[in-house]
């Protein structure tokens, strides 16, 4: 069975307790590898390495620590068959996806932002007094010191790079925590920071669950900052914790994300993206759209058209690589989600399609689909077991469309991060705006119109920290990312994030 190791230091070491914490396969329900048990214990250490490192890096020039960074982009994209095997083993999503967008996003985020450190820039300002003398005034932006990143389980390399990649650009070092449901491909990352001869200390990644790992790091004395992703309750934690140490901190937090589609839209290509925005990576990510609001008119056509186009989705082993929908990423997050099937019914609403979990070994000849229990990724010794039919206990869901419930009910007013979606219809801008508006959560609104004023308009009344405009996760790394209200607190992305990991000192001079 495979162990995980965390990297301290620069090297590869077991955890201090010495005990480890089982690893699931969504798409079989086995454990297949074993993660450190971290505690309190390896993040002083890693915190120690950090800190010791600290002096150098942030001494080292920026174009420098572009070399170092852009060796790790050549390795990740060398290993980027590997990488995305493992995440679609380790998270459920299906390869394709891993292939396509995961990987090559984190590959993306260190090759921005080591081009990015290069760039950031310092104003300066020639004040004139009111006596007729003259200031010059000048600002420096120095790295902020130790920084703890905590990611989450939904995108995992992804949104793992997104954080460390701005942070070590920027100059700092950092304590980093993925997340223990999906820690494969971070370990994975570990080994290639060794071979791409990153100074040891700069970056540190310490396994294990957020009350020992997550909690330390938020409250460790030489963390200065904690840039973090994942659910608006645990950023609550966070932000109890950490405000009174007066530490900076940036919270990409949940969502609940509404999706207006206008009658007079590009039909087609909203069909599909629509189709899209709902099931991608089953649902699990921050920013799916999750409900539907269509303009009457249009209303009984996108219905049907929907609905058929949803049902027609693939639901299968995540390593196939014509699955659209994969594996939901664990069993505890499998129950909530069928949880709030239940309770759309209970709330009078009518399932369209979907609706239930779907036992894959049922339609599958054990013969023609099997795979030894456990299966492993980079060459890892394969476990001596029987073979089976591998989906037996896998955590599937159909994807699954929903209509007849009130904007203002508990299923679409709370976030299920998973494959459901519901759909309603309404008849005026003011109206629709007032649903989009009803939730806690303001991360990302997406807008299908042909009319250029109503886009305008309607992207302004939007609470909502991203509007999309006839498209879906267009992503432009120099924009700033981020939500409002409960969503959460700072952005990331562009020079946002390298500010984010600088304190800023002014200078002034009198002439």
């Amino acid at each position: 069975m495979l162990k995980i190791e965390n990297y301290i230091g620069g090297e590869l070491v077991t955890p201090a307790s010495g005990e480890y914490l089982d690893n699931f396969e969504p798409g079989t329900g086995d454990v297949y590898s074993l993660i450190p048990d971290s505690d309190d214990r390896d993040v002083n250490l890693a915190a120690d390495a950090a800190r010791a490192a600290f002096p150098a890096w942030s001494s080292t020039s920026p174009e420098a620590r572009f070399e170092i960074l852009m060796r790790l982009v050549g390795l990740i994209e060398r290993d980027l068959e590997d990488l995305a095997r493992a995440e679609s083993i380790d998270n459920g999503k299906p390869i394709s996806l891993a292939r396509a967008v995961d990987i090559p996003r984190a590959v993306a985020n260190f090759r921005f932002y080591a081009t990015a450190a290069m760039h950031l820039s310092n104003e300066s300002y020639d004040t004139v007094r009111p006596d007729g003398g003259r200031a010059i005034n000048y600002t420096l932006r120095h790295p902020i010191g130790v920084a703890g990143c905590i990611s989450p389980w939904n995108l995992p390399l992804y949104l793992f790079t997104w954080k460390i990649a701005p942070a070590i650009a920027a100059g700092c070092t950092v304590v980093a925590k993925p997340s223990e449901v999906t820690p494969m491909t971070a370990f994975m990352l570990s080994k290639l920071c060794i071979e791409a001869e990153l100074p040891p200390g700069v970056l540190n990644i310490v396994h294990g669950t957020g009350p020992k790992v997550g909690s330390a790091i938020v409250a460790h004395k030489d963390v200065a900052a904690i840039s973090f992703t994942g659910g608006t309750k645990t950023g609550e934690e966070i932000a109890r914790i950490a405000a009174p140490m007066l530490k900076k901190l940036s919270l990409e937090l949940g969502g609940k994300n509404p999706n207006i589609i206008f009658a007079d839209c590009n039909y087609e290509e909203m069909l599909a993206t629509t189709v899209r925005s709902s099931f991608s990576n089953q649902g699990e990510i921050c920013l799916c759209g999750s409900r539907i609001f269509v303009e009457r008119p249009l209303y009984e056509r996108f219905k049907s058209d929907f609905v058929a186009r949803v049902s027609a989705l693939k639901v299968g082993d995540p390593l196939d690589s014509a699955t659209d929908v994969g594996a939901i990423v664990s069993k505890q997050h499998f129950d909530k989600i069928m949880s709030y099937i239940e309770l759309a019914k209970q709330e009078g609403g009518t399932i369209l399609c979907g609706g239930h979990s779907i036992d894959l070994s049922a339609e599958m000849p054990i013969e023609a689909e099997t795979r030894p229990v456990g299966s492993v990724p980079l060459g890892a010794p394969t476990p001596h077991s029987a073979l089976r039919n591998p989906h037996s206990n896998g955590w599937y869901i159909q994807p699954t469309v929903i209509e007849g419930l009130s904007h203002d009910c508990r299923t679409n007013l709370e976030e299920i991060f998973g494959p459901v979606v519901t759909i309603m219809p309404f008849d005026t801008e003011d109206e629709v705006i007032g649903y989009a508006n009803s939730v806690r959560y303001g991360l990302s609104a997406t807008l299908w119109t042909e009319n250029l004023s109503r886009a305008h308009r309607m992207a302004a009344a939007l609470e909502s920290g991203i509007v999309w405009i006839n498209c879906w996760l267009l992503r432009d790394l120099r924009t700033p990312f981020g939500g409002v209200k409960d969503s959460g607190v700072g952005r990331e992305g562009g020079f946002e994030a390298l500010r984010f990991f600088t304190e800023e000192k002014n200078v002034c001079i009198k002439i």
